[in-house]
């Protein structure tokens, strides 16, 4: 858990502001910890941990930075999308590129039209792939960046904010800042768990695991 914190703080603000892009608008972004990120990024500012320069950062000033990468991220996914356009979906899989992503990213935006890229923001992958569908859907970009404005703001927002008064709360209850980083990253990669169970994939998986656990206890048992 630690060393999460120590990765985070060796990254620095700049490293914070691009992952928050990259995620938002190019398709390697689906790797990375957007939600946890934020949250994590939020407590540290609180405990004076993450610094620009020499100096403690303001929380206000670091939620409008990612705000405004979160922006740019979006923006630079569906020009993407409506320069490539459908050809995107032709494209064959690899390591950085699955195009059951993109078709997951494009259900989603069948059903709820433009305010998928204000939801989106909330679905770990998805949120990296539904602006490149807008962009190949052709919506309209004034729509699009009115959603995407609202949707960056209330995504940086609710998580670096909950992470900051999180950790505020922890310090006053008295809780040392050692068991405060292991609560605030458990609570930040709770959406990524939840969102992981939701998959039929991931669900099948663990029933299996469970299974081969309980058939070798099984044998061992009848020995």
């Amino acid at each position: 858990m630690e060393a999460f914190i120590h990765l985070i703080t060796g990254l620095g603000v700049l490293a914070i502001l691009f992952v928050v892009y990259a995620e938002s608008g190019l398709l390697i972004g689906f790797v990375f910890p957007g939600d946890s990120l934020l949250f994590t990024a939020g407590y540290m500012v609180q405990q004076n941990i993450l610094h620009l320069g020499s100096l403690p950062f303001n929380i206000h000033i670091f939620v409008a930075m990612l705000f405004v990468a979160a922006v740019l991220g979006d923006s630079t996914g569906y020009a993407f999308g409506h320069k490539v356009g459908r050809k995107l979906f032709d494209r064959p899989n690899s390591k950085f590129f699955k195009k059951k992503y993109l078709v997951q990213a494009e259900n989603f935006y069948e059903k709820h039209g433009a305010l998928t890229i204000v939801l989106a923001r909330f679905v770990p992958i998805i949120r990296t792939f539904a602006p490149i569908v807008a962009g190949t859907s052709k919506m309209h970009y004034r729509t699009f960046l009115l959603f995407n404005l609202v949707g960056a703001a209330l995504w940086t927002a609710s998580f670096t904010y909950l992470g900051y008064f999180a950790g505020a709360a922890l310090t006053k209850a008295g809780i040392n800042i050692e068991v405060a980083a292991i609560i605030i990253i458990l609570l930040s990669i709770s959406p990524m768990i939840i969102h992981a169970l939701k998959q039929k994939e991931t669900r099948a998986l663990i029933r299996s695991q469970f299974d081969k656990i309980f058939k070798r206890k099984s044998k061992q048992e009848s020995k």
